[in-house]
């Protein structure tokens, strides 16, 4: 009879952890959806309500009105449930946003927007460095200082090429020739600054032991290079067995056995988990058809419910009230004021050297100072790898918001002031 008490107990246990999750979901995607609505209303994309909301939910916002209505919805002993659901939604995501890469953009690109692009690494990149290493001893004695170095750097560096994207088409801009520009040079920018956090990822895993560091490197070489001599054709292979009805679930089945197998790998060779599935969607790209079958069948249950739970786990890892002395504000204002400086003088005045006019280059300088969700995803992973300390955690993920949300208003205000610019660029 006992272990069959212990088997009721723990039936009940499971159920009570259910419902928990249920509710937590309720309250994710009300706020979420409310957010995004609000939102775009705003004129803002969608995705900066939802980040919005998550902040709304955490300890910054629903913690210091009612901390008790806060540990009631969302207690400590939950909080793995909800982070392997965002996980699961990032790797989702990077599969999506490597199907949808368009190497199109790389191979027409120019010497403008490839000055724009590496620019805009560089710059932001190198005052980063500058600024972690100057606030290093007061924000983060006990982190490593190279791997804190090297990872704000890199979210400082980072251009959230799917938001940019929905901006342009809101405004009308992606067919223009400084949409061309600024798109063109956000994809090599995103390509970039993966293969950087990549690297970063890699050496701080390492220990910065330089022989562990090339390994785990020349593995993950190694890995891409085999997704596309081997995994590649093979997957196409499989996927045009089925071609007469390829929106069946075998091709999602296909791609999710992919996208988790990756993910595995890549998390094995010691970096970090979302590359895997990036490279593999990215190495499919060129097959209309599983893009489509994508966006169809996997895309809108990503967005709505895994990412959610993603903007809302990082807002319960957000507390602004850790940044509690006017000296860590200060660092706070100057992140977002070097994130800004740094992306955008450097895309700007690479624009404008590649001919165009200064309004255009102003353009082209806000729109790829836009971070939001991938700019997220990069803080995320600085956390996930220890190097970030909460304070500097909240520091980030507000200029991660802040650079975002000034885009829309700082962009409708040039268009207005030449309204021809939108037809003729």
């Amino acid at each position: 009879m006992p272990g069959s008490w212990s088997l009721v107990a723990s039936v009940q246990q499971t159920e009570s952890q259910v419902l928990q999750l249920l509710l937590q979901l309720i309250v994710i995607l009300l706020a979420a959806r409310i957010g995004g609505l609000l939102f775009e209303r705003l004129g803002q994309p969608r995705v900066v309500g939802e980040i919005l909301a998550g902040l709304l939910l955490g300890p910054s916002v629903l913690g210091r009105l009612y901390p008790e209505l806060l540990n009631a919805l969302f207690p400590t002993e939950s909080e793995s449930i909800l982070r392997i659901l965002g996980q699961l939604g990032l790797i989702l995501l990077m599969l999506d946003v490597g199907l949808q890469f368009d190497f199109g953009h790389l191979q027409q690109s120019g010497k403008a927007a490839t000055s724009v692009a590496l620019a805009g690494i560089i710059l932001p990149f190198g005052l980063g460095c500058l600024l972690a290493a100057a606030m290093h001893s007061t924000v983060a004695p006990q982190q490593n200082p190279s791997g804190f170095m090297l990872i704000v750097a890199t979210a400082l560096s980072i251009t959230a090429i799917p938001i940019l994207g929905r901006i342009m088409m809101d405004l009308g801009l992606e067919q223009t020739p400084v949409g061309v520009l600024t798109i063109t040079a956000a994809a090599i920018d995103d390509a970039l600054g993966w293969i950087l956090l990549a690297a970063v990822s890699g050496l701080v895993s390492g220990g910065f032991h330089v022989g562990k560091s090339l390994g785990q490197l020349g593995l993950l070489a190694l890995f891409v290079l085999l997704c596309w001599l081997v995994v590649r054709p093979l997957s196409r292979w499989l996927l045009k067995l089925s071609k007469s009805d390829i929106g069946d679930f075998n091709t999602i089945s296909l791609l999710l056995l992919l996208a988790f197998g990756s993910a595995l790998v890549t998390n094995a060779i010691g970096v970090f988990s979302v590359f895997g599935p990036f490279v593999v969607g990215a190495c499919l790209s060129d097959f209309p058809e599983v893009r489509q079958v994508a966006r169809q069948r996997m895309q809108g249950f990503v967005a709505a419910l895994l990412l959610p739970v993603f903007f809302t786990f990082t807002g319960l890892k957000v507390n602004v009230g850790v940044i509690d002395t006017p000296v860590l504000w200060m660092w706070c204002i100057l992140i977002t004021l070097v994130a800004s400086v740094g992306k955008m003088a450097g895309c700007g005045l690479a624009a404008r050297w590649g001919g165009s006019s200064w309004r255009e280059a102003s353009m082209v300088a806000i729109m790829m100072n836009t971070r939001a969700l991938m700019g997220l995803v990069a803080i995320n992973i600085g956390r996930e790898l220890g190097v970030l300390p909460d304070s500097v955690f909240s520091m980030l993920v507000i200029m991660a918001v802040a650079t975002t949300v000034v885009t829309v208003p700082v962009l409708r205000r040039l268009l207005k002031s030449n309204p021809t610019n939108q037809a003729a660029g």
